[in-house]
């Protein structure tokens, strides 16, 4: 088993053992605290730019399944455990999880102390680091550490987006364990902006009877229009809100003229177009265990959480109505509008992975639009 070095910008240096990809990569250092998922979280582009850290000391024990893959890519800049399990036990499993990352370049290193890169990101904020198997040397490789990028300001949507439209047609496996009744009355038609989807959005929608088209990021309003939606979406993805400047410029156009459901970075968009803004968190949330408040119904909701941005609570403007709040921190996790059929939340009610307590907004979102 080969060497890989960790280093962060405040000049920790960590030692461990590769257990990825051979090589380089660096990004913002972020823990997730989910106990399971792993293989979602490495699918999920809206890791894009980040290094993970996953709090849950054991990773890899049941291998990697294929059809878990909530995109076709992986997405991390790296990934931190403390300890990859030297063998995988599931039947599902295709293969293990150092094959998987070696297969699609993921640099990755375990036997380092989890606990306390997590304590220094709830200390420090938010920090860049670099992973490395090729240069050990602990000067060089805090040097790369504060010159590498962070995900401010960067359009990280454009990266993870896809290239053309394309239709989806799959719901929900049988097996899987939903709540939600599905919808077998007159389909629906709705476009959903990609800016790092997940699979199980679009079996979510697919499932609540949707009929969905999938366009780029850049697509501008006119053309969306052309495909004759009854509602649109705006997916989660990676980076900063304020720089996806060709979706803030479409979505600007379409307010009024479709109902609009945005979650994550489509939350933030919207807010961003209806006035309000966004700012960088000191640690972000990611993980699958947030407790999150309905003000409109009083029930709380555990959910499924990645983003290291978030709307500014005292920026909201009188149009726009809180509709759910964090427990832990207060940060706004949604909102609706007041005479407009738009609303969004923060986090993930698809989930994969995480808890489905929150599924039920595909549904509201499906009464919206009919």
């Amino acid at each position: 088993m080969s060497q890989a070095t960790l280093a962060v910008e405040n000049g920790l240096v960590l030692t461990g053992n590769s257990v990825g990809a051979d090589g380089e990569s660096s990004g913002d250092l972020v823990f997730n605290t989910a106990m399971s998922g792993y293989h979602e979280i490495l699918t999920d582009p809206s890791y894009t730019g980040q290094a993970v850290v996953m709090t849950y000391p054991l990773i890899g024990n049941y291998g990697v399944a294929e059809e878990d893959a909530e995109s076709h890519g992986a997405w991390p800049e790296a990934l931190i455990v403390k300890q990859m399990s030297s063998r995988h036990s599931n039947h599902r499993a295709d293969s293990s999880l150092p094959e998987w990352l070696i297969e699609r370049g993921i640099v990755a290193i375990d036997d380092v102390d989890t606990r306390r890169l997590t304590k220094l990101i709830r200390t420090a904020g938010s920090l860049r680091c670099v992973i490395s198997t090729v240069d050990h040397d602990p000067d060089s490789l805090v040097k790369k550490a504060r010159a590498a990028l962070s995900t401010d300001g960067r359009d990280l949507a454009s990266v993870v987006t896809c290239e053309k439209p394309y239709t989806w047609t799959d719901a929900y496996d049988a097996s899987y364990p939903t709540d939600l009744v599905r919808e077998d009355g007159k389909r629906m038609r709705v476009v959903a902006y990609d800016l790092g989807i997940k699979r199980n959005i679009l079996r979510s929608l697919t499932y609540c009877g949707f009929d969905v088209t999938v366009v780029p990021a850049s697509t501008p309003a006119d053309e969306v229009l052309a495909l004759e939606p009854d509602g649109i979406f705006l997916s989660n993805g990676p980076g900063d809100p304020a720089a996806v400047t060709k979706t803030i410029d479409a979505v600007s156009d379409l307010i009024g003229k479709r109902p609009i459901f945005g979650i994550c970075l489509g939350h933030q968009i919207l807010s961003i177009v209806l006035g309000a803004k966004t700012h960088k968190m000191p640690f972000g949330h990611h993980g699958a265990n947030h407790p999150v408040r309905d003000l409109i119904t009083g029930k709380v909701e555990i959910t499924s959480q990645n983003h290291s941005f978030a709307v500014a609570p005292d920026s909201l403007p009188d149009h726009l109505e809180l509709t759910h709040i964090n427990l832990n921190d207060q940060t706004v996790e949604g909102f609706r509008h007041k005479t407009e059929k738009v609303f969004s939340v923060q986090y993930h009610p698809e989930a994969a992975p995480g808890p489905l307590d929150s599924s039920h907004l595909f549904q509201r979102f499906r009464e919206t639009v009919s």
